[in-house]
């Protein structure tokens, strides 16, 4: 077999979706498992939709996930150019249509507007409205065509699909698929602006950079007999095709830019990691056969085998992708998790304490990063809480017990100076030995007096190491007070 080469054809139309992020991924995992080449093309034919900004997007979308191609606009392996505008110039696609125009697999369509707009219509797979064009240029003589033509007369070229008979084309997922012909349009190859659709570019292109296995949503194999149809007219060989599921929202629902979370930036900013986020999205429809769950990139490519793909929708689970951020998080580097995770510290923290230490301490005990501020703003004041809190039946504390604790241990923490965990620690220790007492019926009236809090990141010493002896004293002063 030749060599593996797939590619990644976004256009630059905003944000990566994360359904386009996994064509990438799944695309660049095929060509990795096999060492075949992966392949950037930028697809701008539709001027109308692009956006500006949204090409540096993508670069910085692959840079960050680690899906580096081989080829691209920036490094140009003999199949350039691979910016379809730039393509376009050169007047490639219009000189393959005229190949088919010769062959009688399209024609020119002089149409306007207002006939088009007089054509019959079907009710397409998404519920929009698709006009069924009725071939009536196709009858026009090369005489006719040819005066239209010099005339200046606006076209477009459409492709000529038979109206009898089947097509059939195999896909990896869903196997072999058979339509009537009667099903397909002629659709538009090149528009009245000269610029290819998506539809026929994307054929042209795939064949002309030798791409062996496209991978795209599944949403295209109502097209992919029409592309079929165009390889064979060419008498081209058709490439292998992975259609991949739909991902759908917790209801069930497309994923749609009103989630909030379906592109790869959106996830970023609400504090995902790269690897994390990656890591999810190849799940998104596919699973390994020992079904583990937690992979690097690496990983994915030795593993990743795409005739395992499902053909059942994937849900985009919102609470496991939020599990295997807090996996992702807790294995990171430490100089680079304080460098994500201080700045969320300093939100909630302005007092001079030490913010690192307070960072490291919710390594452990966080989902994604924005979670930080609001169980750390303790350390800023404490909350109204209730006194209720110091009752706790497992430690067997009361109101009046957790009064008479907080007042015993009051001179202890006025005269100790060492304020490190260790010390702090040692020396309530004494003092719960001392009296008989268990540790938590001491451990939780203070940590309670310090934090206003059930749920602290940290015990009652490590809370007062950061917060210092004289805010810790003050803390308990007030809960005395509270309590008495």
């Amino acid at each position: 077999m030749s060599k593996v080469r797939t590619r990644f054809a976004p256009s630059p139309t905003g944000r990566m979706h994360v359904g386009n992020l996994r064509t990438a991924l799944y695309a660049y995992l095929i060509t990795k498992h096999e060492n075949g080449d992966f392949l950037l093309r930028i697809e701008d034919t539709d001027q109308e939709r692009l956006v500006e900004g949204a090409v540096d997007i993508i670069y910085r979308t692959m840079q960050k996930t680690g899906l580096i191609h081989d080829e691209g606009p920036d490094k140009d392996g003999g199949c350039g150019p691979y910016v379809q505008s730039e393509r376009q110039a050169s007047g490639i696609y219009l000189e393959y249509a005229k190949k088919l125009i010769e062959k009688g697999e399209a024609y020119y369509c002089f149409c306007d507007e207002e006939r088009l707009n007089s054509l019959r219509t079907s009710v397409g797979e998404d519920g929009k409205e698709i006009r069924v064009y009725d071939k009536h240029c196709l009858s026009l003589s090369k005489e006719e065509v040819e005066a239209n033509l010099a005339a200046g007369k606006p076209y477009v070229i459409r492709q000529n699909n038979p109206t009898t008979g089947t097509t059939t084309f195999h896909d990896e997922i869903y196997g072999d698929i058979t339509v009537d012909n009667s099903e397909l349009d002629d659709m538009v190859l090149i528009k009245s602006d000269g610029f290819p659709t998506y539809n026929f570019a994307n054929v042209v292109d795939d064949h002309l950079m030798g791409i062996t296995h496209v991978v795209r949503g599944n949403e295209y194999l109502s097209s992919s007999p029409k592309y079929n149809r165009l390889y064979d007219a060419f008498g081209w060989e058709v490439p292998v095709y992975v259609h991949c599921p739909l991902i759908t929202d917790e209801e069930h629902k497309k994923l749609s830019k009103r989630s909030g979370h379906s592109s790869f930036e959106d996830l970023i900013d609400q504090g995902f990691v790269t690897e994390a986020v990656v890591n999810f999205v190849a799940l998104l429809g596919w699973s390994p056969e020992d079904n583990t769950e937690i992979m690097t990139l690496q990983e994915l490519i030795e593993k990743f085998d795409y005739r395992h793909i499902s053909k059942s929708p994937a849900v985009f689970d919102y609470t496991k992708l939020k599990w295997m951020n807090s996996e992702y998080i807790k294995k990171m580097d430490d100089a680079a998790y304080l460098e994500l995770a201080v700045p969320f510290v300093k939100k909630a923290v302005t007092k001079d304490v030490d913010v690192n230490k307070i960072a490291m301490m919710m390594k452990t005990r966080i989902e994604v990063f924005p979670d930080i501020p609001e169980k750390i703003a303790f350390f800023e004041e404490v909350p109204e809480y209730d006194s209720e809190m110091y009752v706790h039946k497992k430690m067997k504390t009361t109101l009046e017990s957790s009064l008479e604790v907080l007042k015993e241990v009051l001179p202890i923490l006025e005269e100790q100076e060492d304020y490190s965990n260790d010390a702090l620690y040692a020396r309530l220790s004494a003092f719960v030995a001392e009296k008989g007492y268990k540790n938590g019926y001491v451990m939780w009236p203070i940590r309670t007096a310090v934090s206003g809090l059930q749920m602290t990141p940290g015990g009652a010493t490590e809370l007062m190491e950061i917060l210092g002896k004289e805010e810790s004293v003050k803390r308990i002063q007030a809960a005395i007070e509270k309590l008495s």
